[in-house]
């Protein structure tokens, strides 16, 4: 069996946008509700179906994510997208359950260090609080996927131990939690740590629906989801254009680029059901707003292949 037939085996590929969150809550230029709302429009033509759209933080800590309740009104009930948001806390559950969100993330740091700098709590103290409201979001009918941050490294703390992240996983899991999504916080990972977690998570927890949060601070980003594909992982978070990073983590890069992310799959013959071209209108929406360039590279190559194609 070939590589291409090994890479189409189980092919269906879902990507999670998170521009309008982890892309956005670093910039200091306040995007509009109707800016965000056009943004959301543009990710949901391109055929993203899940988008994250906010997170329900205070305003003071996160100036960016204000208007989340009601952006999640604005756009209203969808059937054919998933339309989340994080929380993080159980005042952010009660913000999330006022404004009708049917979706949120729910997550925790597995650094003690990273965790005491985000929310001044232990991540101990911050797991079993979130169990509970995991217990919570569920009593109110949302649909819950779990996030453990930090999980392939911390830069305040050095390396996590797999047995921490692999109880924190389970016990959400066993909250009831539909998804756990492992983040690469720091961008620490290498394909080996990808490939070592989630081989274990699978094998320990093989009830656990794994996805990945991979930012590309060391330029590992594409290697790093390709590595979890290997490993099982069929579902990945990523943002146009590569846009952001975490207010708490100095130096912290954005998201794999959608663009790169879609065409890597579908360059190996994987379905992600997004259209390249229409992800790239979203990239230059946002780097006319940003006043500059964006790091994802598929922008700049089909840009440079209009230009080749237009020489007589």
């Amino acid at each position: 069996m070939n590589q291409m037939s090994i890479c189409r085996e189980n092919a269906k590929i879902e990507l999670q946008d998170e521009a309008l969150r982890d892309g956005l809550q670093m910039e200091s230029r306040i995007f509009t509700l109707e800016e965000k709302l056009d943004l959301f429009q543009m990710l949901e033509k391109a055929g993203i179906r899940r988008i994250q759209v906010g997170s329900f933080v205070h305003p003071r800590a996160v100036p960016q994510m204000a208007d989340t309740e009601e952006l999640i009104r604005a756009i209203g009930a969808r059937d054919d997208v998933i339309v989340s948001a994080l929380v993080l806390n159980r005042k952010g559950l009660e913000r999330a359950l006022k404004c009708g969100v049917r979706h949120v993330c729910m997550s925790v740091s597995v650094s003690d260090a990273h965790s005491r700098r985000n929310i001044r709590r232990s991540a101990a103290e911050a797991l079993e609080t979130m169990v509970q409201l995991i217990d919570h979001a569920l009593a109110s009918v949302l649909s819950v996927r779990a996030g453990l941050q930090c999980v392939f490294g911390c830069v305040y703390e050095g390396d996590i131990s797999e047995d921490v992240v692999l109880r924190a996983a389970e016990r959400m899991i066993r909250a009831g939690a539909e998804e756990i999504c492992l983040a690469d916080t720091m961008g620490m990972a290498t394909p080996c740590s990808i490939r070592q977690v989630v081989r274990r998570l699978s094998s320990e927890v093989p009830e656990a629906r794994i996805s990945l949060h991979l930012h590309d601070t060391r330029g590992l980003g594409l290697a790093n989801m390709f590595s979890g594909y290997e490993a099982g992982v069929r579902s990945f978070d990523s943002s146009v254009g590569g846009l952001g990073g975490c207010p708490f983590v100095q130096g912290a890069a954005g998201n794999v680029p959608t663009e790169d992310a879609v065409h890597m799959f579908e360059a190996m013959g994987m379905r992600t059901g997004i259209d390249l071209e229409a992800i790239c209108v979203a990239v230059d929406f946002l780097e006319e707003k940003l006043g500059r360039r964006l790091p994802g590279r598929m922008r700049r190559v089909l840009e440079q292949r209009i230009g080749c194609d237009n020489i007589e």
